[in-house]
């Protein structure tokens, strides 16, 4: 009869559940982290897309201004026929890309140099939906 050393038996190829677990757990950590990386990367793509559309239509107003002669403080008709229209200053009205809504700050006036023509509801937030540097617009 021979004896069988415990040494020269093969062991089983192949992964146990601890270790199946600890490697799906590293899979979940790391797409987690992809989740909240891409939400920032939304956030902040929705902020630069508010930020344009904001400047875009001070660029109208101040374009529409600049064209009838009007100073700021000046009354014009309404933003809405006058800038904003097929052949206008701007085709279409400005929609926030984070599903905020946009408010006149100045009514039916020309802005004064500095001053915002519209603001979005989602600037209470010092980092969203604000521009830096408004200076010169």
């Amino acid at each position: 009869m021979k004896l069988t050393n415990t040494r020269n038996m093969k062991s089983k190829s192949g992964m146990t559940l601890l270790e199946l677990t600890v490697v799906i757990l590293v899979l979940l950590s790391l797409i987690s982290i992809l989740f909240i990386g891409a939400r920032a990367w939304k956030k902040g793509s929705d902020r630069a897309g508010c930020i344009l559309n904001i400047r875009n239509f001070q660029q109208a107003v101040r374009s529409y201004a600049n064209m009838n002669q009007k100073a700021p403080g000046d009354t014009v008709p309404a933003f809405t026929t006058t800038i904003i229209g097929a052949g206008l200053f701007m085709e279409n009205a400005p929609t926030c890309p984070g599903r905020g809504t946009y408010t006149g700050t100045g009514g039916t006036t020309v802005p004064a140099v500095g001053t915002l023509a519209i603001t979005c509801s989602l600037s209470a937030d010092p980092d969203t939906h604000v521009p830096a540097n408004i200076g010169d617009w």
